[in-house]
């Protein structure tokens, strides 16, 4: 009895003492495969030269693509410090410095006005928080493409679905022009 009333005095220290950037994770690290990254790109209509923005980048795949193939200007917004180093390191190795970029920071707490494309697979709460700063700062005829979740809110223009890419499961992608 000492050790649960000891457990139970000490949990609001341990949770006190987490992480903020943990609790603040709004969209968790799960990779999205090549095939679907450059599908995303081309269902977005991303040309060369324009804004891409990746939220939630984890390593980066999505904006070294896009600046890499489609010679797009391409930044991702990313909260984990070790996985924007691993995809900034990448993109320095990769020469695409002047190119691609990854901001270290919060994805509700960007500016994203310049974006032609916007390219998200994140949780459906997060898109829910993320939709009405969409909504005030996209500019007319921006694209956003989400990955698996939609925008409850929003009316997709093009619905794709994607049969199993070889890693055992399907993906659904979903195509808004603001």
């Amino acid at each position: 009895m000492p050790l649960l009333i000891a457990l139970l005095i000490s949990l609001p220290l341990f949770a006190q003492n987490a992480d903020p950037a943990q609790n603040a994770k709004i969209a968790p690290y799960y990779p999205t495969p090549q095939t679907i990254v450059d599908k995303m790109l081309q269902l977005g209509g991303l040309k060369a030269g324009e804004k891409v923005f990746d939220l939630g980048s984890g390593d980066g795949r999505i904006v070294i693509m896009a600046a890499r193939k489609y010679k797009a200007d391409a930044t991702g917004v990313e909260l984990d410090e070790s996985l924007v180093r691993q995809s900034s390191d990448r993109i320095k190795t990769l020469g695409l410095a002047a190119t691609a970029r990854i901001i270290h920071g919060d994805l509700l707490e960007q500016e994203y006005s310049s974006a032609d494309v916007l390219t998200v697979y994140l949780l459906p709460g997060a898109i829910e928080k993320l939709t009405p700063i969409l909504n005030k700062q996209l500019k007319k005829g921006a694209r956003v493409v989400a990955h698996d979740f939609e925008f409850m809110q929003w009316k997709p223009e093009k619905v794709i679905d994607i049969a199993d890419d070889g890693e055992g499961r399907s993906h659904r992608l979903f195509l808004y022009r603001r």
